[in-house]
């Protein structure tokens, strides 16, 4: 087993009928789920990547957050939460557990949800998401929201700094690749130039700040609408205003509330099936800022998997 079950009295003890929170759509059925959620509470490839530890935690605190809120705007769903990876394993056959379950419930329909934890787990996600959609009609798309590139080589072994080296390295042309957000004091030229070499699409902060994130991924992504994703969010792609949390923050990155004009679109523009939320650190965070904005970025998925048409305005005007 690679995976073990979490205790949901762990997150919300007291429920009300009357206000009912995101841990009662929780059941016990894989085979009924709509969502399956895994968390990877180990920060081993952040200490090899010469991080600051913390992440492992990390898992525990989202869903602690995202299980409180509230789902009566919300259309029926169940969420089957697989547990945490088991830690028993070496970090690569963790990294094998995480991609072979991710694979299995892709076959079978479900949407991934996968909360981190180092960012060495963006590869088994991202791996599993390719393995299994690489033969659709569409082209498969990955997007990485974050201030690095990830594309380290393994000299240090399976860091936090080489999912997409691994991914890039092992699946040449099989999916456009988007670095969102890149900082330029975070990366060296090296890796930027190995990175455009694969065919990554590296779309830095400076231009955001300059044309607007909306904007720039309306661009990049008109003429790739209705293919099959998966959605990359390291947290330090945030400004540390809103997500201090991180194993490497910076006053400078993204912002929430334009992040999350960005993010409906794409939801709407593109054939969504997983998304991945990594290195949330709790014992680094403040309030905890960073642990709620994962659990929003959870939430606004949700909403945008279920609001269409008409609901999608009603929702708006809910909003303001």
């Amino acid at each position: 087993m690679s995976f073990i079950k979490i205790n949901p009295q762990d997150y919300v003890s007291v429920q009300n009928p009357q206000d009912p929170r995101l841990i009662s759509r929780l059941i016990e059925n894989l085979e009924f789920a709509d969502y399956v959620l895994c968390g990877y509470p180990d920060d081993e490839g952040i200490k090899l990547n010469g991080g600051r530890p913390g992440a492992a935690s990390g898992p525990f605190e989202i869903r602690k957050a995202f299980y409180k809120m509230t789902s009566g705007f919300l259309s029926q769903f169940s969420i089957y939460d697989a547990g945490d990876i088991s830690l028993k394993m070496n970090l690569a056959e963790r990294h094998q557990g995480a991609q072979k379950a991710a694979e299995k419930n892709y076959q079978s329909g479900k949407f991934m949800l996968s909360l981190g934890g180092g960012h060495d787990y963006g590869y088994p996600d991202t791996q599993a998401f390719l393995n299994v959609f690489k033969k659709s009609k569409r082209k498969p798309i990955v997007i990485n929201f974050d201030a690095h590139l990830d594309v380290r080589p393994l000299d240090q072994g399976l860091t936090s700094g080489t999912p997409f080296y691994r991914l890039l390295s092992e699946n040449p042309n099989a999916c456009h690749f988007f670095e969102i957000g890149i900082q330029n004091q975070c990366n060296s030229a090296a890796h930027f130039d190995w990175c455009q070499k694969q065919g990554g699409k590296i779309i830095s902060l400076s231009e955001i700040d300059k044309k607007g994130l909306l904007p720039v991924l309306k661009n990049q992504l008109k003429k790739l609408k209705g293919h099959p994703c998966f959605i990359s969010v390291d947290i330090d792609s945030f400004s540390s205003a809103f997500a201090p949390g991180c194993s490497q923050s910076w006053p400078t990155g993204l912002v929430p509330d334009p992040f999350f004009n960005a993010y409906d679109f794409l939801f709407q523009h593109l054939d969504i099936k997983g998304l991945g939320i990594y290195e949330v650190s709790p014992p680094l965070d403040v309030q905890p800022l960073t642990s709620r904005l994962a659990a929003l970025i959870l939430y606004r998925c949700l909403e945008n998997r279920k609001i269409k048409g008409a609901n999608r305005e009603k929702l708006k005007r809910i909003r303001k």
